[in-house]
C-alpha cells in the first residue's frame, strides 16, 4: 500500500482547481504527485488516465482529437509531457467548456521544454511544483513558519530548538523520496536511487532529446553531484568525456528540465561589486547525491568538509520545498564575490532580501557573518534578516537583523 504523506502544496492545489480549467502539477518522478492527485481525485470523483500505460499513450498519439473528445467528467491525466500531440486537441477542448478543474495534470518534466503544452494552454493552465518530501511533511509537522519569519516577524532571541547532531549526516543521506525513504537500510536506499536515475534517463530524458549519448548521463550526473553546492564548472565535468563543452552544457540544462538537478543563478546588483556571475549548482535531493558518489551516513559523519558541502544543497532544497507551498513567490540566488566573500542562498521575495549561511558546525563566529553584514549594508531598505544557521540549540543574535539559526529551526 502507498503511504500518504501531508504534502503542504496541497491546499494551494485546491484553490487552483477552483477556478483554472487546468492544473499541473509538475516535479520529478517518484515525488508523490501521482499519490497526491489520485488522493484529490477521490474526493473529487475524477477519472484517472496515465500514459506511462502504453495503450493509452498511444490511443492518444495516434488520434489526440478523437481522444480528448471521449474524455468525459474531471480527468486526471498522468505524465502529460509523453504525449505532447494531445495540448492542440485539449485547448479546443477547454474552449468550448471552460470547467474549473475539469483536468488535473502530473508531469515528470518541466513544462516550459514542452512548447506545445505552454503555448496550447496558456492563460488556461496553474502549474504547481511537487518536490521530494520536506522535513515537516515527512515528520507530519504543520507548515513550519520560517519564511514568514526570515520576511516577516524575525527570530526571538534565546528561543531554544533540538540540535541534530549525530542525526543531522543521516537525514542528509537519506533524502526526501517517499519510495527510497520506505526502505529499511541505506544499502536499500542506495539500490533504489541507482534504479531511479537509470529509469529516468531512459525514459523522460529520451522523451525529451535524442541524445546519441545516453550512456554518458549517469557519470555526468555522478559528477554534477562532486559539484552540487558548488560554481558550476562546465570544463571539469566535460574532463572525462570525448564530448565537446558546448554538449555537455547542453546535457546539464537537460538534466535540470527533468528536476535532476538546478542552477541557482548569481545575485546581480548595481550596489555590489566584483561579483561573480556564474550559478551555483544543486541536486534536487541530497538522498540522491549520496547515492552517486556512494556516501552513507557514516562517511558525512567522519567528513565535516563533506558533510558541510552537502549540508548546504539539504537546505536549500528544504527551502525550495516549503517556498513551493506559499501563494506569492520566492526567487533564490547566491552571491559570491572575487575576494571569495559569500552568501549561500539570497531569498527574494518582492522587493524584501534575505540572506543564508550554511554551517555544518555547532560553534559560530562574528566572521561567519562577513557576506550577510555585506548584504545587509548594501541593501539596507529591503533586507529582513542574515540568517546563519548552524547545529546549535538556541537562536543567538548577532546584530539588529543577523542571527544565529539552529538548523532544525527549518522544520
Amino acid at each position: 500500500m502507498t503511504t500518504f504523506y501531508p504534502r503542504h502544496v496541497l491546499p494551494r492545489l485546491m484553490d487552483a482547481l477552483t477556478d483554472t480549467p487546468v492544473v499541473l502539477l509538475h516535479g520529478p518522478r517518484q515525488s508523490g504527485k501521482t499519490t497526491l492527485a489520485r488522493h484529490v481525485g477521490q474526493s473529487a470523483d475524477y477519472h484517472y488516465i496515465s500514459f506511462d500505460d502504453d495503450n493509452q499513450r498511444m490511443a492518444a498519439q495516434s488520434d489526440p482529437v478523437g481522444y480528448t473528445r471521449q474524455l468525459s467528467g474531471r480527468v486526471i491525466l498522468d505524465e502529460v509531457q509523453r504525449v505532447p500531440e494531445l495540448f492542440t486537441s485539449l485547448k479546443l477542448l477547454i474552449d468550448e467548456d471552460r470547467i474549473p478543474g475539469r483536468f488535473l495534470m502530473t508531469g515528470s518534466a518541466n513544462v516550459l521544454l514542452v512548447p506545445q503544452l505552454a503555448d496550447s494552454l496558456a492563460g488556461r493552465m496553474e502549474i504547481l511544483r511537487l518536490h521530494p518530501l520536506s522535513q515537516s511533511e515527512l515528520h507530519r509537522r504543520e507548515k513550519p513558519d520560517f519564511l514568514n519569519r526570515l520576511f516577516e516577524e524575525g527570530f526571538p532571541a534565546g528561543r531554544r530548538a533540538e540540535p541534530l547532531a549525530s542525526r543531522l549526516p543521516g537525514l542528509v543521506a537519506s533524502g526526501g523520496f517517499p519510495a527510497a525513504l520506505l526502505r529499511n537500510s541505506p544499502t536499500r536506499r542506495q539500490a533504489w536511487y541507482r534504479d531511479y536515475v537509470d529509469t529516468l534517463i531512459q525514459r523522460d530524458v529520451q522523451d525529451l532529446a535524442a541524445i546519441r549519448s545516453l550512456h554518458a548521463l549517469p557519470r555526468l550526473l555522478a559528477l554534477a553531484a562532486g559539484q552540487t553546492a558548488h560554481l558550476l564548472n562546465i570544463s571539469e565535468l566535460a574532463g572525462p568525456f570525448h564530448i565537446s563543452r558546448p554538449t555537455i552544457r547542453e546535457y546539464v540544462t537537460l538534466l535540470s528540465h527533468v528536476f535532476l538537478l538546478e542552477e541557482l543563478q548569481p545575485w546581480s546588483s548595481n550596489r555590489m561589486r566584483r561579483l561573480i556571475k556564474t550559478p551555483k549548482i544543486h541536486l534536487g535531493d541530497t538522498g540522491l547525491a549520496c547515492s552517486l558518489l556512494g556516501l552513507a551516513a557514516d562517511d558525512l559523519a567522519s567528513d565535516r568538509t563533506l558533510l558541510g558541502q552537502l549540508l548546504e544543497t539539504f537546505v536549500y532544497q528544504e527551502l525550495r520545498r516549503q517556498a513551493s507551498c506559499l501563494p506569492d513567490p520566492i526567487r533564490f540566488y547566491h552571491y559570491r564575490d572575487k575576494d571569495q566573500v559569500e552568501v549561500d542562498i539570497i531569498l527574494q521575495k518582492g522587493r524584501r532580501l534575505a540572506g543564508i549561511k550554511v554551517k555544518a558546525s555547532a560553534t559560530v563566529t562574528t566572521k561567519d557573518f562577513k557576506g550577510l553584514r555585506l548584504l545587509e549594508r548594501a541593501h539596507k531598505d529591503v533586507f529582513t534578516s542574515g540568517i546563519l544557521l548552524y547545529d546549535g540549540d538556541s537562536i543567538v543574535p548577532f546584530g539588529e537583523r543577523l542571527h544565529a539559526v539552529p538548523i532544525s529551526y527549518l522544520w
